[in-house]
């Protein structure tokens, strides 16, 4: 039986022969002679068990057979060509790519690229999954994942893509009534909003007197996003500290002023991508990954 490599070569082979016109044209276009042209033909006919084309001195002529050989071996190799560029780490980049991001870091940070990224290279399909939930790239289900805050040990790839500022933030309605601290200290004294799954957040950074000091704050209400903690202290339940994308449009709106400017946090959630770290990475991963570096660093 044929190898099936041989038979694509034969398709090739074919199809060069239709579009170059000749033997000759279409063995110098392959790197081939044109006899080994022919003898591949020939061997392509006699495997199929009829005649593609005729040819004489002056003309090549195909059958029906032959058309209809033609039609599908372009299909074929447009096929193959389409695959091969999908999995290669050179070329402009196609196929499918899948992302995994945080769901309010996704849908604030990351969707507002994606225009210009697809802008950029339209031959890529992009499936975008938000979720809280931690996405590995080694077990297949995605390619890309955007990882905010403190990563695990891992078998994977990490670029750092850039560092997310936390702020602390409080409505204006709360400073009004309780007042607004001038010192991370007076933070003791009032309804902080927490984290509800790091129970070491309670304990929040700054750098005071260019030294770092933590300050044990404790309130009411905790949540398990720093989008949700923006909405809690919008409604005025207290202060929050968060990462500073989370809550960019209420303070642009007035809805939460920034509080203890002075006293920058200490330790700014750096976001990474993880994918695996396979050479060559291939071109689809790359232009994200370096996509989001350039927009986000």
């Amino acid at each position: 039986m044929t190898h099936q490599a041989d038979r694509f070569r034969e398709m090739e082979v074919f199809v060069a022969i239709l579009e170059e016109g000749s033997f000759s044209a279409a063995a110098l276009r392959l790197g081939m002679t044109p006899s080994g042209v022919s003898r591949t033909l020939d061997r392509c006919e006699r495997r199929l068990g009829l005649r593609l084309m005729t040819r004489s001195t002056r003309s090549l002529t195909l059958t029906e057979e032959g058309h209809l050989f033609a039609a599908m071996s372009r299909r074929l190799l447009a096929e193959l060509d389409r695959a091969e560029a999908e999995i290669t780490a050179d070329g402009p980049p196609s196929g499918l790519l899948r992302i995994s991001a945080a769901v309010s870091h996704g849908r604030l940070k990351i969707v507002p690229l994606l225009q210009e990224f697809a802008h950029r290279h339209p031959r890529l399909r992009i499936d975008l999954t938000l979720t809280d939930l931690l996405e590995d790239p080694a077990q297949g289900g995605t390619d890309v994942a955007i990882r905010f805050g403190r990563l695990a040990d891992s078998r994977l790839r990490a670029r750092k893509l850039g560092e997310e500022p936390m702020v602390v933030v409080a409505a204006p309605a709360y400073l009004a009534a309780q007042g607004t601290p001038r010192h991370p200290e007076e933070l003791r004294n009032h309804d902080c909003l927490l984290f509800s799954f790091d129970p070491g957040r309670a304990r929040w950074p700054f750098r005071v007197a260019g030294a770092r000091q933590e300050v044990q704050v404790g309130g009411r209400f905790r949540a398990n996003s720093g989008e949700a903690l923006g909405m809690l202290a919008v409604s005025g339940l207290g202060i929050a500290r968060v990462a500073r994308f989370a809550v960019e449009e209420d303070i642009r709106a007035g809805r939460l002023h920034e509080i203890l400017a002075q006293f920058p946090g200490a330790d700014a959630h750096p976001v990474h991508a993880l994918f695996v770290g396979a050479d060559p990475v291939p071109a689809r991963i790359r232009a994200l990954v370096d996509f989001l570096a350039e927009r986000m660093g």
